[in-house]
């Protein structure tokens, strides 16, 4: 049986790896690994263990904001691309939480 996983990043909507934004770094290297899916989700509120709450307010041009990129596939392909950016996320100023959490796939309609 094959079992499918959705990894998640956890970070800030300003954090780089290098001088690429780090959600658009992951999806882009993800895109061209082959993983099955890639979805960035921007909060509106929240904090980290090392960093004050932030939160969204419409008068700001500029917003530090929670980001969560979302990766499903197979878990073992997942695994292998996370040991891939393990060290870039390592060597990043800011902090970052990943998770990696087991899924079922209901439906996988694939578009024309």
């Amino acid at each position: 049986m094959i079992m499918y996983s959705i990894l998640k990043i956890h970070a800030s909507t300003t954090d780089r790896i290098g001088s690429k934004l780090l959600y658009e770094y992951i999806v882009e290297l993800a895109k061209t690994q082959g993983i099955e899916g890639a979805t960035v989700y921007r909060g509106i509120m929240g904090y980290g263990s090392s960093s004050k709450i932030s939160s969204s307010k419409f008068w700001e041009l500029t917003e530090k904001l929670p980001v969560v990129i979302e990766l499903v596939d197979k878990t073992e392909k997942l695994k292998v691309f996370f040991q891939g950016i393990e060290e870039d996320l390592l060597n990043m100023e800011k902090g970052c939480l990943v998770a990696l959490e087991p899924t079922d796939i209901l439906l996988q309609k694939k578009g024309k």
